[in-house]
């Protein structure tokens, strides 16, 4: 193998190593590189292009349900943040504040967003007069600043962070949840059929949501290594926002009343739980739907057959583009083709085709997956829904596989011990009834690093708020005291 080659090749293992070989896929793949400043990224354009796919997908979900973009500063007085002091406290130590600009010390700190809700409620405010302007809308994409992060893993934890957040208010409670449910909805549908990994359902326990909220949910996914990475969070405020910033409107008597809001987000963490779930020893895999690249083709030949070669790929080509299918022509004549191959595997494109002269001859192509490398040949007639069904086969294959790892990973226990050491030994989620305080979650934390990621909920929507599934045992699985509540313990991301 040349040197070229082992600089493309994955070095590390995934199931022995996961974070080293996680940080060279990302490199490698080229979809980020490190900043000089420590905790933070640069995305390259591979990396951003998968970000952009992610947005489109869910941006247009949005406005089909009434979402308007806006674009808010990205830094909040420090009288508007403490508004809200459940805000302040909870994100007091993981803000940036900026107090000089130029050479003037500001009279008022300035903090970089954290999150939006301290300066959008107030507008919110402003714009919201009757019951007839609401409900009111609004989501922004941005970056925001969250100075917690010590050691940085691309996409999953660093310092800044794009994401998108909404913020609605609503005339009654009904309309508030109805809201909940619907982004968290669309959230699950947008990892489920663009990223093709499924998720679990639930809410946070009362002690991990956002801060000022009434109710956090979540979408959970599980990652091969046993972790779970929380995928997208859609919270309940109630009127405690609302209260804080005045956010009041005239009902149908004339009557003033107290709005109800809400706020949603997904971040680029689900960016590194894409390429956690999907990708192998030999690099990044993408499913069809977000690869910025479907198809690429790779001519072989020989001086003789050069020409025909070519046009014959130039054809396919051209015919797969016609159709919308994202299609590379690889016809570089300074590589071979093993080094092709190995180069479009590290960047995960899904399908490979194969095209040499015995192909054009025949008439056929030769089609290769990413996944798992199966090859099979197929006519050159009919090309266009050939790789489309291959591309709806791959995407399967990395669904199938991913809710397998899922399936296979959700375990019970009913003591400490049993809980410390299923986690210990199998990683995954593991399900037990739980009295609701704190300290049982503590007395496990504080041993193995885990937590409860989320408690599962009765099938939820609607107007009303999800009740969380009950257990089958009536006792704690930490203390021994009456439980009624069932939580999911994890390792997470």
């Amino acid at each position: 193998m040349s040197d070229e080659s082992q600089e493309l090749g994955i070095t590390e293992s995934k199931s022995h190593k996961p974070g080293e070989w996680y940080a060279e896929v990302v490199q490698k793949a080229g979809l980020a590189d490190y900043a000089p400043m420590g905790g933070f990224i640069v995305t390259k354009p591979r990396g951003y292009a998968l970000w952009e796919s992610l947005q489109d997908a869910l941006d247009g979900q949005f406005k089909e349900t009434g979402v308007d973009n806006v674009y808010f500063p990205m830094f909040i007085p420090e009288s508007y943040l403490e508004r809200e002091k459940d805000i302040v406290e909870g994100f007091d130590p993981e803000v940036a504040w900026v107090t000089q600009g130029g050479h003037e010390e500001l009279e008022e700190r300035l903090a970089v967003r954290p999150t939006s809700e301290s300066i959008i409620a107030p507008f919110m405010a402003d714009w919201t007069r009757s019951h007839r302007d609401l409900p009111l809308r609004l989501n922004q994409w941005c970056s925001v600043v969250r100075w917690e992060a010590t050691e940085t893993k691309p996409f999953f934890r660093t310092k800044e962070f794009m994401w998108q957040e909404g913020h609605t208010a609503h005339a009654s409670d009904e309309g508030a949840w109805e809201e909940v449910w619907t982004r968290l909805g669309q959230y699950e549908h947008v990892f489920e059929e663009h990223l093709a990994i499924p998720v679990l359902r639930g809410k946070k326990p009362d002690h991990d949501k956002f801060p000022g909220a009434d109710t956090t949910t979540t979408v959970e996914a599980l990652m091969p290594d046993g972790k779970s990475v929380q995928g997208a969070t859609s919270h309940h405020l109630g009127q405690s926002f609302a209260e804080a910033f005045d956010i009041t409107f005239a009902d149908e008597d004339e009557e003033e009343q107290t709005a109800y809001t809400t706020s949603w987000g997904l971040s680029w963490r689900a960016l590194g739980a894409l390429i956690m779930t999907h990708s192998d020893d030999q690099g990044l895999v993408l499913p069809p739907t977000i690869a910025p690249t479907q198809v690429v083709i790779v001519p072989i030949w020989q001086a003789d057959t050069q020409e025909k070669v070519l046009d014959y790929s130039e054809e396919i080509a051209d015919e797969l583009e016609a159709a919308g299918f994202r299609v590379e022509l690889d016809d570089r004549d300074e590589r071979n083709p093993g080094f092709k191959f190995n180069e479009h595997e590290l960047n995960g494109i899904p399908l490979r085709l194969e095209i040499g002269p015995n192909e054009v001859d025949d008439e056929e192509v030769t089609l290769v997956h990413r996944p798992d490398n199966e090859d099979s040949v197929a006519d050159r007639e009919g090309i266009v829904d050939t790789v489309d069904e291959h591309l709806e086969t791959i995407f399967d294959k990395l669904y199938e596989a991913a809710e397998e790892n899922l399936e296979e990973n959700v375990r019970e226990a009913h003591s400490p011990e049993n809980i410390l050491g299923t986690i210990g030994k199998h990683g995954g989620y593991v399900k037990t009834p739980w009295c609701g305080d704190q300290a049982c979650e503590e007395a496990i934390k504080e041993k193995i690093a885990a937590e409860i990621v989320m408690q599962p909920l009765e099938e939820q929507g609607g107007s009303t708020a999800g009740e969380v599934v009950e257990p089958d045992h009536d006792e704690c699985g930490v203390c021994g005291e009456p439980a009624d509540e069932l939580a999911y313990f994890a390792k997470s991301y």
